[in-house]
């Protein structure tokens, strides 16, 4: 026999003194109290008990025995079937999405943007998307060195913007190397010289430029096609173009020296003069816009942000004058309608054009011309030397890019550009261009199968009020054009390409997604 562990020393024995184990568990000691007398249990009764017994045997048996559950009763036949739905904490809440990082104007005092996510949402740690947030950034420094004067943020705004689509595609162990080959690629990119350069922008919006580039390229823009959305002739004589060859000889008055006329800046009056020009124009050559401040409107000018309730200018240069009227426009130089289709010389169905002007003492005249074909090709880019007697009064280089070194290697002049157009074009040829009226008008055009993007995309507010071409291509195209400064101008043949890029850009869309609701009526 084993020992025992004395478990039961201090409960006293049940038997008591009558106990016969020789070696008892509990205890005999008699300072004990003894044990509570067992009950014995009473035999059950061999016959019925009579109606009082069986009532109070009743009563004690509903007293210890609990009460059963009700029953589950069965759904009717027509009652919809129960759908049995998992636990709480299995059950889908939401799809996890990953937080994106917020462009934030925080930045260190070394200019590195500060990532704005909540870090308990990242699955990436916060320190070390941080980590690599600036040396994106510093790479964008580096490769936006030559344009940064014009976008101080430009480098900031865009390492966000490539750290969150690396995010987005990169899991947690892939991130830092998908950032490391990131940076491989911006140190290969191109220098821009522009912000408007393909190589100025993260990887996902150059790839959409490139993708949308090649579907307007491989667009091309013949006559056939372009047919519907020929302007009518009358829908162009409400634009203001000109449809008739206005009356008179033409050409015979070819300058307005020593008359008067009204500045096209200042608005005075003052005596147009040959070569010494010694009246100064106080001017804004911006427009004046509309901006609220503090809840009020207030008009500014674009140029130098003054208020125009201020009226003094802030910029100084001669008067000059700008001539609309149709016999104005005829004494200084002809109209005429380009020349007939010959059979035997074919010419071109399809031409986007734009011209450069400059401030003469023939009003405005055209200095440059620039012609691209439907395939967007280059045709015709030529500088025109000014007509006998008609001197420069600005070239407004501001806006034209023509210098005086441009036009003095020039030789063609107004007349030889026209008859090189005849060669190329004639009546039946759809010409496109961004407010064509004026370019036609400053070479004494007059054309009825015209196709206007100022038309195409008219302004909110209707017309006369035209949308630029420069907002146009930035909204449509995901492009910058115009970037010049004041001494670089506006390119006459990137504003020809990137019209003919809007019409592609129309065809593609607005005029598919018109085609496609017709046919769903």
């Amino acid at each position: 026999m084993f020992p025992t562990l004395g478990l039961f020393n201090k409960l006293a024995c049940p038997d008591s003194n009558n106990c016969t184990r020789p070696q008892c568990l509990f205890s005999h000691s008699s300072t004990l109290p003894p044990p509570p007398p067992l009950v014995p249990r009473l035999p059950l009764p061999s016959q019925p008990p009579n109606t009082a017994t069986a009532s109070t045997s009743a009563k004690s048996k509903d007293a210890l025995i609990p009460t059963k559950r009700p029953a589950i009763s069965s759904p009717p036949a027509n009652a919809p079937p129960k759908v049995f739905e998992p636990p709480r904490k299995l059950q889908k809440v939401g799809t996890l999405q990953r937080p994106s990082a917020i462009p934030s104007s925080s930045r260190t005092e070394s200019g590195v943007p500060v990532l704005r996510i909540n870090a308990a949402q990242s699955l990436v740690p916060l320190p070390v998307r941080q980590t690599m947030l600036k040396t994106l950034y510093d790479h964008f420094v580096v490769l936006y060195s030559s344009i940064q004067s014009s976008d101080s943020l430009l480098a900031s705004e865009h390492a966000l913007k490539q750290e969150d689509e690396i995010y987005r595609k990169s899991t947690k162990l892939t991130y830092r190397n998908a950032v490391i080959q990131c940076v491989g690629r911006i140190k290969r990119r191109e220098q821009p010289t522009s912000i408007s350069h393909p190589s100025v922008g993260t990887e996902d919006e150059i790839a959409e430029r490139e993708q949308a580039q090649k579907s307007l390229e491989s667009l091309h823009l013949s006559g056939e096609l372009l047919q519907p959305l020929v302007h009518s002739v009358k829908d162009l004589e409400s634009w203001g173009y000109f449809i008739d060859i206005p009356p008179g000889p033409g050409g015979d008055q070819p300058s307005h020296v020593g008359k008067l006329a009204k500045c096209d800046r200042c608005g005075q009056y003052f005596q147009v003069e040959s070569h010494d020009f010694k009246q100064k124009c106080i001017y804004h050559w911006g427009k004046p816009y509309t901006s609220k401040v503090e809840g009020q409107k207030v008009r500014t000018y674009t140029c130098c942000s003054r208020p125009v309730a201020d009226g003094e200018g802030c910029s100084h240069g001669p008067h000059v004058f700008y001539e609309s009227k149709p016999e104005e426009l005829h004494a200084r130089h002809p109209f005429s309608f380009l020349s007939s289709p010959e059979p035997d010389k074919p010419k071109l169905d399809v031409v986007a054009l734009d011209c450069e002007m400059i401030y003469t003492t023939g009003g405005m005249r055209v200095a440059r011309v620039s012609i691209v074909d439907g395939r967007g090709k280059e045709i015709l880019d030529e500088f025109i030397k000014m007509d006998e007697g008609v001197d420069v009064i600005d070239y407004n280089t501001r806006f034209s890019g023509i210098t005086a070194e441009n036009l003095g290697s020039a030789l063609l002049t107004l007349k030889s550009i026209r008859s090189t157009l005849d060669s190329m074009i004639d009546t039946n040829t759809i010409l496109i261009g961004h407010a064509l009226d004026n370019d036609l008008k400053t070479l004494r055009i007059i054309h009825h199968r015209c196709i206007d993007t100022a038309i195409l995309f008219p302004h909110r507010a209707g017309p006369p009020y035209r949308r630029s071409l420069k907002d146009l291509v930035r909204e449509k195209l995901g492009k910058m054009i115009q970037m010049g400064d004041a001494t670089e101008g506006h390119s006459s043949v990137e504003d020809a390409s990137s019209t003919l890029d809007l019409l592609r850009w129309y065809i593609l869309n607005k005029q598919k997604s018109a085609v496609q609701s017709g046919a769903a009526t």
